[in-house]
This record gives structure tokens, C-alpha cells and sequence, in this order.
């Protein structure tokens, strides 16, 4: 059903799909492109960091290539379910690091490059995750649109590493082609990817138990945790929150949809927190794709959906034109993230948070002369 509703704008709508693709190549990874020529590699388990090496744990739907080299390890294509760890590593460019601190918009200040993939058995991985968090909750983070498994990884990383979840958190990652032209196909395969993602979160509900998980989804990969939480709730037989937190970071998702189903979901979490934005630029051409407001943007559409906390951060400075990823690069929205996610607490209690309707808060720029904006 969703599917009819998102897809029948799109034959009339191609070129329009053509510059959402550009606009999010000018989204940056705040990494720089290495040549990569490792292949898989089995063993023990890394440690999150090793000198300049993260390594972070997967699950994927992807196809294996055959090729030699990490980078290209995983393609595109629609696969059976396959996990292990992503071992990144990274460079720091210090001669950039001053002109970094300093620029008014983001420059990486390390070379990164995807080091190994080293498959496991899924029942391993979850042994793993199991010993290493101890007592803390496993975090599912799941990507967006025009993302690769190479950039995937990058990218997942990053977030680890920014707010800590090193040894709690998964990547799910899905068959994005990363080609910029493929809008519509990703779609499909996002759509495709639902039950598998349903299975997966009540695999991770089963194993740490109701209420003890955070799922963290990004742009369209936000559409693909909706959807299969509406199949979650639609199965659910108690009272108990399955989840701890849903975090839906520029969600491209029909905002209209999304509240009429936001009643059978909200009782599947404790929290869920939307961060919305009306400089995001990517979403405001999947607007005019779709032909209705994404969740993602900020404006009246908002309105009504009760029980949840929408965090807007229209007033942080916009660093890039796409205005998408800021979740990766902005001080700001980092700490916010870092209070919500590991601190636990609500957007009354956080910092840099202006209440401006019952359920409504507008993040606050940096002070003058402080170092922080959107991305």
C-alpha cells in the first residue's frame, strides 16, 4: 500500500529524481577516497579502536561481488542475509586539522579507508554483541539513500565514534546501489528490505530482551524502520514497549502516512524523537518527487502527532547544500544525540532546546563566535 502511494509520482517526476541524486553527492562523508585491495578476513574480534582502527558490526542484505577488494566486497544486489565486522582505519591529516577547527563549513581532517570485512556467522555476531555491551543496550543504526556498503561502513562509523556506541552498536545495511541515478530502485529495494529488517528487530527484542534496544535510522533508511514497525505492531500481542527508542534522523517519509500510522506504532517504543529540519534541501526535492511534505522537513505538517518529540534544527547554520547529514557533523546536534541516546534524557532536560509547542523543540545556534553548524 505504501508503496503505490510513494512510487506513483515517479515516471512523470525523472527529472527531478536526477537532481535529488546530485544533491546528495554534495553531501560529504568527511572522508576522503582511498583505494582499498584487502578481501574478507575471519578471526577474533577487534577491539572499537586499535590506534587509528575502528571496526563496527554489520548485517546485510547485499550480494557478495567476488571482488578482492573490501571496498567492493559487498554490491547492490538483493541477497540473503549475511553479517560480520567493517575494520576502519583512519589517517589524520594534520596539516587540515587547524584549517578545520576554524572553516565555517565542514573539512574532513582524516583520510579513511575500509580496511577488511570480516564475515561471521549471525549467530556469532549476536554472541558478541551479547558479551561486549554487557549491560548496555544495542543500538541498530540504519543508513539513507545512495549509500554503498564502503560508504556505509564510513559513514556508521563516524557516528560510533562520535557518540561512543562503540561495542553496542550495528550497522543494518540494506542493497543501496550507491549510484546516484537509482532513487526509484533504492526504493524498491528498501521496500524489499522490510521483512527481513522486521525479523531482524525481533531477532535483536528476543535475544536483549522487550524495551532494551535503540534503532537509529537516517533518511530513507528511516522509511524501511517505519514500515516494519507498522508490521511489528500489527503482530504485537502486549503492552509492554518493545523498544526503548526510535530516533528517525531527516525521515523520507510521507509525513501524511506516517500519522496515520503513528498511533499503532507509538506503543512499540518508549520514545520516539524525530529530528526535522526546513534547510534540508534533499528532502525538499523528494517533496516535489512525491508530491507531499516529508517527515523530515519542518512545517505545519507536523502538527497533531502527539506522544512523540520533534526536535527542528532550522536555526542551526547550514554548512552544505544538502542540509541532510548534520546527524554526522554538528557538534550540536551530536550532543543532543548524545544526551538522548546514552544519557536517556527527554528534550526538557537537554541542553540547547527551546519548547515551542506541546510536543515541539528548535534546537539553538551556537553562541557567537562558537564553532557549530548543519551539514
Amino acid at each position: 500500500m505504501q508503496k503505490t502511494a510513494h512510487l506513483k509520482y515517479l515516471p512523470q517526476t525523472l527529472p527531478i529524481i536526477l537532481v535529488v541524486a546530485l544533491m546528495v553527492t554534495l553531501t560529504p562523508d568527511g572522508y576522503s577516497q582511498m583505494p582499498s585491495g584487502t578481501k574478507k578476513a575471519t578471526g577474533t574480534v577487534l577491539g572499537a579502536r586499535q590506534g587509528v582502527l575502528r571496526t563496527i558490526p554489520f548485517i546485510t542484505l547485499r550480494n557478495r561481488t567476488g571482488s578482492d577488494d573490501a571496498a567492493k566486497y559487498f554490491g547492490g544486489e538483493r541477497s540473503t542475509v549475511q553479517a560480520g565486522y567493517c575494520d576502519v582505519s583512519s589517517t589524520p591529516l594534520t596539516t587540515l586539522k587547524a584549517i578545520a577547527e576554524k572553516a565555517p563549513f565542514y573539512i574532513p581532517d582524516d583520510r579513511v579507508k575500509l580496511t577488511a570485512i570480516r564475515e561471521l556467522p549471525i549467530e556469532d555476531l549476536w554472541h558478541d554483541m551479547q558479551n561486549i555491551s554487557g549491560s548496555l543496550r544495542p543500538v541498530l543504526y540504519t543508513h539513507g539513500f545512495f549509500i554503498n556498503f564502503n560508504r556505509g561502513c564510513k559513514r556508521a562509523t563516524l557516528f560510533q565514534e562520535n557518540l561512543g556506541l562503540a561495542g553496542r552498536m550495528m550497522l543494518f545495511s540494506w542493497p543501496s546501489d550507491g549510484t546516484i541515478l537509482n532513487y526509484a530502485q533504492d526504493e524498491s529495494d528498501l521496500y524489499w528490505s522490510v521483512d527481513p529488517l522486521k525479523k531482524i528487530l525481533t531477532d535483536m527484542i528476543r535475544r536483549f530482551g522487550a524495551g532494551n534496544i535503540d534503532v537509529v535510522a537516517h533518511s530513507l533508511g528511516s522509511r524501511g524502520v517505519f514500515l516494519a514497525l507498522v508490521r511489528m505492531a500489527e503482530a504485537k500481542h502486549r503492552n509492554k514497549p518493545l523498544v526503548n527508542q526510535i530516533i528517525l534522523l531527516a525521515p523520507d517519509i510521507d509525513a501524511g502516512i506516517f500519522k496515520q500510522y503513528l498511533p499503532g506504532i507509538k506503543s512499540l517504543a518508549r520514545k520516539i524523537t524525530i529530528y526535522v529540519s526546513g534547510n534540508d534541501n534533499s528532502l525538499a526535492l523528494s517533496r516535489k518527487v512525491h508530491g507531499y511534505p516529508r517527515l523530515g522537513e519542518s512545517g505545519t505538517h507536523l502538527q497533531g502527532m502527539t506522544e512523540i518529540e520533534i526536535i527542528d534544527i532550522s536555526d542551526i547554520p547550514v554548512r552544505y547544500p544538502s542540509g541532510h547529514v548534520y546527524h554526522l557533523y554538528n557538534d550540536i546536534v551530536i550532543n543532543d544525540l548524545n544526551q538522548l541516546l546514552n544519557d536517556g534524557k527527554p528534550a526538557s532536560q537537554r541542553n540547547n532546546l527551546k519548547q515551542t509547542g506541546e510536543n515541539y523543540w528548535r534546537m539553538q545556534p551556537p553562541a557567537p563566535n562558537s564553532r557549530s553548524a548543519t551539514d
